[in-house]
């Protein structure tokens, strides 16, 4: 008889309609023992580049002498890529105990608070010093906001996303992300326009002080692109050597002078991180996989891609489009810009609750393979040789496809 899948049951663990906030996660962090207690997180919240950012500050940590833990989602391929320590992804043997143990303990609760517990349990078992905390959806809203021991806040940027979550107005999401914010704990924010505008706003009323690059330049300055290619990679740069100045964290735990700081902001800014704008050469072919999910992203993967073709690095122009996405996002604005890219286009769906991909095809113009493996087949069957295949509209359709392209 096969044994039950204990991944089965933590991703079964739905909220089920039941109103979202971190008391739960308070609970369950307490159940545990209050793990998140014995390390200081930056805590990252905005509505892209938090994955990017967070892996820009573990690497930058690590380099400067600290240990580091890391909690970001959605993962791609393994599960336990959402909890590393020092780096490394987890072992599946404390997956399952944690299960085991929530099975027993915490039956009722959530598969993002869960998943939030077992990070901190990780973490403070490991011994870590600092743990990068990557928020799910929303800042005031979110898991989260439950975590002790927060020195740093930070706010990518501000979009239209998750509207029916966090309110349908641009100022309604930033003042949930920004609601992140604690009195005297650093709030920093590459946020810009009406958004900047509610994050400062937020600020004051939470009594901490806010960085951005316009009122702190020097705090943001960089001395080299990253490389992590797109204009908005350099955004989030900025975002992660800031917070790595503003906290001193160039100085090792154990040193008076530490290492030298330049060496962790060069790490930082070495980093490359799976699906974002990542390359890869398949049967002569170039293949594009980024997971831009809402019509933000989608913007500024088309300002990399354009940025790439006119400096003559890696791309010279799209070929084909491959593209999946769910129904709950804002399809036709994520679309939008894409299509300019290239008339050839192949849609699929990347699983349970996809956007149909026979009514993208008609609507649009292109083919429609629902399974994604058969998708990027027909996808690089009419990519010419030499020429560039773009995959993307779901990082889960990344994760799905991303080993094909690894082996490839």
């Amino acid at each position: 008889m096969t044994p039950p899948d204990p991944y089965a049951w933590l991703y079964s663990r739905t909220r089920q309609g039941r109103t979202r906030g971190p008391a739960r996660a308070r609970r369950l962090l307490d159940a545990l023992g209050s793990p998140d207690s014995q390390f200081q997180s930056i805590r990252v919240t905005g509505t892209n580049g938090k994955g990017s950012t967070c892996a820009l500050l573990e690497a930058g940590l690590i380099a400067a002498g600290h240990s580091v833990g890391s909690f970001t989602s959605p993962h791609l391929e393994r599960f336990e890529e959402r909890v590393r320590v020092n780096g490394q992804t987890i072992s599946p043997d404390q997956t399952a105990e944690f299960i085991a143990w929530a099975q027993q303990h915490a039956p009722d609760a959530a598969f993002f608070d869960l998943s939030l517990g077992l990070a901190c349990q990780a973490f403070a078992r490991a011994g870590v010093r600092w743990a990068v905390m990557e928020a799910g959806v929303g800042g005031v809203s979110d898991a989260t906001q439950a975590l002790a021991g927060v020195r740093a806040v930070l706010v990518t940027n501000v979009a239209l996303d998750h509207t029916a979550t966090l309110g349908p107005t641009l100022s309604d999401i930033a003042r949930d992300k920004a609601g992140a914010a604690l009195p005297g704990v650093p709030l920093l924010s590459t946020a810009t326009g009406e958004a900047l505008v509610v994050v400062a706003e937020v600020a004051a009323e939470h009594l901490c002080m806010l960085h951005t690059p316009r009122s702190h330049p020097a705090l943001f300055a960089l001395p080299r692109p990253p490389a992590m290619l797109g204009p908005h990679q350099f955004r989030n740069a900025q975002l992660a050597a800031a917070t790595l100045r503003l906290l001193g964290c160039e100085s090792g735990p154990n040193s008076e002078s530490g290492p030298n700081f330049e060496s962790g902001l060069d790490a930082a800014l070495n980093v490359t991180f799976p699906a974002r704008l990542e390359r890869f050469t398949v049967a002569g072919r170039t293949v594009l996989l980024d997971g831009a999910h809402n019509p933000h992203a989608a913007q500024a993967l088309v300002a990399a891609v354009t940025e790439l073709a006119v400096s003559g690095i890696a791309v010279t122009g799209i070929d084909v489009l491959l593209f999946g996405n769910f129904a709950r996002k804002d399809t036709a604005a994520t679309l939008a810009p894409l299509l300019a890219l290239t008339p050839v286009r192949v849609f699929t769906a990347p699983g349970q609750g996809a956007t149909e991909p026979g009514g993208l095809a008609s609507h649009y113009g292109g083919e429609a393979v629902a399974d994604p493996h058969a998708a990027l087949a027909r996808a690089l069957a009419l990519t010419p040789v030499g020429g560039t295949l773009l995959l993307t509209g779901s990082l889960y359709l990344a994760g799905a496809l991303r080993g094909a392209l690894v082996g490839g």
